[in-house]
């Protein structure tokens, strides 16, 4: 269906001061126009509404059969192909692309006029391919079913307001392509860049002569009429150009969109047109009897209504034909118009139709930067934001399918939550259409900076409980409702029927508005009425309730907060649950915590140490496991080093976690030796200790990453020298921390041989443990009783594990028979016994 309207297109016009009757006629540059008639070609200028000034004059050497302009330096070479017979098909057929090598048509390349050079540059692309079978019965003559105006238009890439991207080289870069030609009656537009696609069909009320594609407009004449219709190029190029067009964020009005006429001037013997810049050129000659009758009467351009359009005659026109040159009216000029026209339709769809053709006449006039001039691009930009928002308008308020498209067209006018509102006719009746809500609701979920007055979020609150009470929570958690009126809130979340809703999120978000009114009483009855299970699921279902954002950064809300001082465990697994339900990621929960208990730097808050530790207790991909494992040690080190206890009290002890989390293990018997050998400082940091001692007996721990972490805890503290030691036992060092524990504490010595010293590595039994204490006994000093009771012990071990022979053979040269005499007869009796 085309739609016609009455609007004005056309400007000002001219005639062009031609000494002879114009044959070929074209546009070249920012304002020039060439007419050639037989072998002579003239030049005029064309500048705004002054009359063209004729410029130069020169001759051919034959007849001017075609004429086409070229930049300076600039090479265009052109194929042209005119085919003046035309065979009636019976049966129509379309091809596209590559199948219209199909259609059993050959063109060759002629090289003809080309430097040797540049051969190699070209090649012939099929297209499109299509033979028509018109009804002949409603043609009078066979020049009713001629093609013509055969014409191919690009659309290069620019920096235009719907583009990210800048084109800084000198060379234009090809967006889109587009191929154009008629048939007497009807026209077709074709899409040829990416694939070949049929975009749109024009229908002509009458015969058409010939037909000019813009990027703008399609512009036709037949014997007395020109026609101005719109096209869809500029919504195509924009597709090509941003890959966003079409979502939440940016629309465009849909290619298939039906085209229209935005008019039909009357203009008497119209027989070529040519355009160029923002002019368009045609030719007009009356027919000789017409003529006659007419007499010396000035020429008018009449339009359908009557309406005179202001034209200069030059003082020399030759009777029968005129050239003219029209110019069209700025975009914004009939923009605006078409904005003031659409007023007519304003609760129609063609409101929709109309405001969405404006947005196209902007849009193309952005992307197609040659076409104006420096100081145009602002007031196109605005024209831009304001017709989004005039569609915005138009999908938030009428019924209508694709209301969703209120969402992107508000947000490309740059308009705010605030300015949309104040646009809503509140008086109106019907109650909030979908659109509008679909664009309130989107905008409150998302983290704005803007936050609505109380007036305005009352309004909406009452908005959402009409047309879809079950979102009034999520709403209320927006941060722009932040200054909503607690109590008229409450007064909304005790109307709404739980039937459908969660009953959990309803009780929170009152327990939030009670929290804001001050009223404690009613935030306990209201935290009271679930488990703490239930209450984490609440959580879940809408985390703004804990966390949101401003200005990019983390802020926890007045709920939050007084979770934390109340109940920190319900806080922590919330957030747990936030996380393993992809609601928060693990930076911003890290970010969170410690803006909440205020603290930075390398000093992790207890609350969040905390949630470390539940992470941990929770399943955890093993891409994350050892980054969390890594946080948790290091911050155990931190803390004994410096010996700084936690700011608040721990939410699990380290028996809790060796009983709930797999990753915390049991902590070795030896290590508990080596502890009570000397007096830790306080109860927070054995708990420190304790913690990162199970990581590190644990089966998850990467034992080579904490060693970088490890230089602040000195081996000179028995915290310091118990972590060493085990890292030294995860990594197979054992004679290592055999020689440190015999220096520091001799008495783990044999705990530590017990626990360690099995199968493969048994044999440190009598070939380190043995000769050591040996050696140590024979240079006495004060820990001479502990090493001789530590040799007994390794003695009786070795005594089980050897034979006679060997056992004899590890023991020292020149030992006491006496010592050594009663494990050697239970040795040699080992044997008879077994």
């Amino acid at each position: 269906m085309v739609h016609l309207y009455n609007l004005h297109p056309f400007g000002s016009q001219q005639v062009v001061p031609c000494k002879l009757e114009p044959e070929r006629f074209c546009g070249g540059g920012s304002d020039a126009l060439f007419v050639a008639a037989g072998c002579k070609v003239e030049a005029f200028a064309v500048a705004g509404q002054e009359l063209c000034q004729p410029r130069c004059a020169f001759s051919t050497l034959g007849r001017v059969l075609r004429l086409a302009y070229s930049e300076a330096g600039v090479n265009n070479e052109t194929l042209h192909v005119e085919s003046d017979d035309f065979v009636l098909c019976p049966k129509p057929m379309e091809l596209l692309g590559e199948n219209s090598e199909q259609s059993g048509v050959s063109v060759t390349l002629e090289s003809t006029g080309l430097e040797e050079g540049k051969i190699r540059y070209f090649h012939v692309q099929h297209l499109l391919y299509r033979r028509f079978a018109p009804d002949v019965s409603s043609y009078a003559s066979s020049d009713d079913v001629q093609l013509h105006s055969l014409q191919l238009l690009p659309i290069y890439q620019t920096d235009s307001l719907t583009s990210q991207r800048k084109n800084l080289s000198q060379e234009k870069e090809l967006l889109s392509l587009f191929c154009f030609f008629s048939l007497p009656h009807v026209g077709y537009l074709y899409l040829v860049v990416k694939s070949v696609e049929l975009m749109s069909v024009y229908q002509y009320p009458e015969k058409s002569q010939q037909a000019v594609l813009t990027p703008q407009f399609l512009h036709v004449i037949t014997s007395n009429y020109l026609q101005c219709f719109t096209v869809r190029c500029s919504a195509a190029a924009a597709r090509e150009e941003d890959p966003y067009v079409d979502s939440t964020l940016k629309a465009c009005p849909p290619v298939s969109m039906d085209v229209c006429v935005l008019r039909i001037q009357l203009f008497i013997g119209l027989k070529a047109i040519c355009h160029f810049n923002s002019h368009i050129v045609l030719l007009a000659k009356a027919d000789p009897d017409a003529v006659a009758e007419r007499g010396e009467a000035p020429r008018r351009l009449l339009s359908k209504k009557g309406t005179r359009v202001k034209f200069r005659t030059p003082p020399v026109a030759e009777a029968g034909w005129s050239l003219y040159v029209v110019n069209t009216v700025s975009p914004v000029r009939l923009y605006r118009e078409m904005v003031d026209y659409s007023n007519t339709y304003s609760k129609t769809q063609s409101c929709i139709h109309l405001l969405s053709e404006a947005h196209l006449l902007v849009r193309a006039a952005l992307m197609d930067a040659s076409q104006r001039e420096p100081g145009d691009t602002a007031e196109l930009v605005e024209a831009f934001k304001e017709s989004c928002g005039h569609l915005g308008d138009c999908y938030s308020r009428l019924d209508t399918p694709h209301s969703h498209l209120a969402l992107p067209y508000y947000r490309m006018s740059g308009l705010s939550v605030a300015d949309v509102l104040a646009r809503v006719d509140w008086a109106a009746g019907g109650g909030p259409q979908k659109g509008l809500i679909f664009y309130i609701s989107h905008s409150l979920y998302e983290n704005l900076d803007e936050e609505l007055s109380e007036e305005l979020a009352v309004k909406v609150v009452q908005m959402f409980h009409v047309a879809e009470p079950k979102q009034v929570p999520h709403i209320l958690c927006s941060p722009s409702m932040k200054n909503v009126n607690p109590s008229a809130a409450m007064s909304y979340l005790r109307k709404l029927d739980t039937s459908g809703l969660s009953s959990v999120l309803v009780t929170l978000t009152k327990a939030a508005m009670a929290l804001k009114m001050g009223d404690l009483d009613l935030y306990g009855s209201a935290m009271k009425s679930h488990s703490e299970m239930k209450l984490v699921c609440g959580f879940t279902l809408e985390p703004r309730l804990l966390i949101q954002q401003k200005k990019g950064q983390i802020v926890p809300t007045e709920f939050a907060v007084h979770l934390k001082e109340t109940q920190p465990g319900l806080l922590v697994a919330s957030v747990l649950g936030l996380q393993k339900n992809n609601k928060i990621g693990i930076e911003e929960a890290d970010s969170f915590f410690k803006v909440l208990c205020g603290k930075g730097g390398d000093a992790a808050p207890q609350l969040l140490v905390d949630f470390w530790e539940a992470q941990l207790a929770a399943c955890l991909p093993e891409v994350l496991l050892q980054e969390l494992l890594s946080k948790l040690t290091s911050q155990y080190i931190w803390r004994l080093s410096k010996r700084q206890p936690p700011d608040t009290a721990p939410l699990r002890t380290s028996k809790d976690l060796i009983n709930a989390c797999s990753h915390y293990g049991l902590i070795y018997p030896w290590v508990n030796v080596l502890i009570a050998s000397a007096s830790l400082p306080d109860k927070n940091y054995t708990e420190d200790l304790s913690k990162l001692q199970s990581l590190i007996c644990g089966p998850s721990f990467d034992i080579a990453s904490i060693i970088p972490f490890l230089e602040p805890l000195s081996e000179d503290t028995v915290a310091g020298l118990s972590v060493q030691a085990l890292c030294r036992t995860r990594l197979k060092e054992y004679e290592q921390c055999i020689d440190v524990l015999l220096e520091r504490c001799p008495e783990a010595v044999i705990p530590y041989a017990s626990h360690e010293l099995k199968g493969e590595t048994r044999t440190l039994w009598w070939k380190k443990l043995l000769p050591e204490l040996c050696q140590r006994i024979k240079c006495g000093g004060e820990k001479h009783q502990l090493y001789l009771s530590s040799l007994k012990e390794t003695l009786s071990v070795v005594a089980v594990e050897l034979d006679l022979r060997d056992f004899l053979n590890v023991l020292p040269e020149d030992g006491t028979v006496a010592f050594f005499l009663p494990y050697l007869l239970y040795c040699s009796r080992k044997k008879s016994l077994t």
